[in-house]
């Protein structure tokens, strides 16, 4: 690992009714990099993202973000240190349109010019999205609401941009392109991106580096080659 870590999480127990759901989980996310998270439904992945997040605090251990301690920060001040999240489920507001949609992700930014610059580079990302921005964000396509979730966060201009479960329910298709449309945010606009999949084939096809979550530890890390190699991982992942 080089330099400071962007997101690091260290040593952190995460309890549901007093039962640890998260057993001493570490994590570092080197800025500029797509770090992943893998693990099954059930390992604790969910609850790794509401504890950076700050909606479930851990109960042990710390969190950082660019050197400093978030853990017990409301959500809100986590979020605008520099931090979005694209939620499992393609979450858009149905009954509003693409447009709005959008500039929802850019509420905290008052400067119109600046809105509208951040709007225009969703928009060349996602061209669908542009011709669609009238239409209302619940009559899309699946994969065109996924177009819709991840313009969104990024018109917040994160430092770390949070992906959980991006292949959930979509065709094989838009599951590729949604894939090549995160590695793009990466490459293209620098953004650091901490991927959460159960996806390991195409994930490890894009990511740097990764962690392997099951039953709320992580039981293997390394950069994406190591983890494809590993044969523990291949036989969980890859048959």
């Amino acid at each position: 690992m080089t330099g400071t870590p962007l997101l690091q999480v260290q040593d952190i127990r995460v309890a549901y009714d007093r039962v640890d759901v998260l057993h001493g989980v570490s994590l570092a996310v080197e800025p500029g990099r797509i770090t992943c998270l893998l693990g099954a439904n059930g390992a604790g992945k969910s609850t790794l993202i509401r504890a950076i997040l700050g909606l479930t605090p851990p109960h042990a251990g710390e969190i950082r973000f660019e050197g400093q301690p978030i853990q017990g920060m409301p959500t809100h001040r986590v979020m605008a240190r520099g931090m979005a999240c694209i939620p499992e489920g393609r979450k858009v507001f149905p009954k509003m349109n693409v447009e709005e949609n959008l500039r929802t992700g850019a509420f905290l930014v008052t400067d119109k010019a600046e809105v509208a610059r951040r709007m225009e580079q969703a928009y060349a990302l996602f061209p669908r999205l542009k011709e669609r921005r009238t239409q209302l964000a619940g009559t899309l396509s699946g994969g065109e609401q996924a177009m819709v979730s991840i313009g969104r966060g990024l018109m917040a201009q994160p430092r770390l941009l949070i992906i959980d479960e991006p292949s959930l329910g979509l065709s094989p298709l838009y599951v590729k392109e949604n894939f090549r449309i995160v590695a793009d945010i990466n490459a293209r606009l620098g953004i650091t991106v901490l991927l959460v999949e159960q996806n390991a084939r195409q994930t490890l096809a894009i990511a740097h580096q990764g962690y392997v979550l099951a039953q709320g530890r992580v039981v293997a890390q390394g950069t994406s080659q190591a983890l494809r190699d590993d044969p523990e991982v291949k036989a969980a992942y890859f048959g």
